[in-house]
């Protein structure tokens, strides 16, 4: 089975083609417009989409050398997202179908983020899956395929975009996370001592309060005060963030006594926080899945292997898809 995966949901459009054999290809083009406004701009991410959703989906099928009439099924992300952005990857992917004859199959991308954890590796259920990125913030307890249960997310920002807020307070070009996480490395996590939220109360999250605080941390310091340390800050806010994640993640795996614990999302690219995780799993003797970097922020591999999955269970859909911008609807 050839599976062809469009993603759109955000600001990166891709593609991919998953074989029998695996990933043969993962392109992925990211908008640097966005750049200079300080997050993404929902109307100017849209336009972007429809420039280079095209060329996008060509270039993924000539470097997995399937050709388009080799295509069995196109996984495509039903959301949530942004609608103008959904709606230009589930419109090309419905043009894709209908040329074709074909099904479709709409991928919650949320649930593309967890099972990127089986694009190499096979996870045994039932596990609980941190799953971290700019929007969302959840422990997700795994029982079976598609089958889940959120104990717990944030309730306010999640932890990518606490990062991007505090970096942007720093500083730091959007996305301020990567940049934090490489100038944390350099840095001491004890250096400040900024409030852990929610720690001791149940599985939710909060993040709003770390900016407050790391707005006004900085507000009452001189000039020159955050370029001297720089390093330091992005540490001890890298630390902040993390221990809340994995205190949490600890606690939702005894909780549900599972064996097995999983990364998703884009911020478990982030390096302390594997480490956290690491160390956590072999304290307690579980077993850990982290996707490989590049599977990790949104990208089409992880919805084409969702889409695999959910085909091998006859989940397949209809013209009649519809974008969904929120969890909730």
């Amino acid at each position: 089975m050839n599976i062809l995966g469009i993603e759109s949901s955000c600001d990166d459009t891709s593609a991919s083609v998953l074989t029998d054999e695996g990933v043969q290809s993962n392109v992925i083009a990211s908008q640097s417009i966005h750049v200079k406004f300080g997050g993404v701009v929902p109307e100017l991410a849209s336009r972007a989409h429809h420039k280079t959703i095209a060329q996008t989906v060509e270039q993924a099928l000539e470097e997995s050398s399937i050709a388009l009439d080799e295509i069995d099924v196109v996984a495509v992300t039903q959301g949530p997202g942004l609608m103008g952005s959904l709606l230009v990857g589930l419109c090309f992917a419905k043009g894709l179908v209908l040329s074709r004859d074909i099904p479709i199959i709409g991928v919650n991308h949320m649930d593309a983020h967890i099972y990127a954890n089986f694009i190499d590796e096979s996870p045994e259920f039932p596990f609980v899956c941190l799953t971290v990125s700019g929007g969302h913030t959840q422990l997700i307890h795994v029982k079976a395929p598609f089958e889940h249960e959120i104990l717990g997310q944030t309730r306010d920002d999640a932890a990518g975009e606490a990062f991007d807020k505090i970096g942007k307070i720093l500083g730091l070009e959007y996305p301020a996370g990567p940049m934090m996480d490489k100038l944390a490395r350099k840095g001491n996590p004890g250096f400040h001592k900024f409030p852990q939220a929610l720690l001791n109360e149940g599985l939710d999250f909060s993040f709003s309060g770390l900016k407050t605080s790391a707005l006004y941390f900085i507000q009452d310091k001189e000039d020159g005060f955050v370029e001297n340390n720089l390093n330091d800050l992005c540490a001890s806010i890298s630390e902040a963030i993390t221990e809340v994640l994995v205190k949490k993640l600890a606690k939702a795996a005894e909780q549900t006594g599972v064996k097995t614990i999983a990364l998703a999302g884009g911020v478990s690219a982030n390096s302390m926080l594997r480490e956290k995780v690491e160390k956590l799993a072999n304290k307690k003797e579980l077993k850990l899945h982290i996707p490989k970097i590049s599977y990790c922020t949104d990208n089409a591999a992880m919805i084409a292997i969702t889409g695999k999955m959910k085909a091998e269970l006859g989940q397949f859909d209809g013209m009649e898809l519809k974008p969904f911008a929120s969890l909730q609807n």
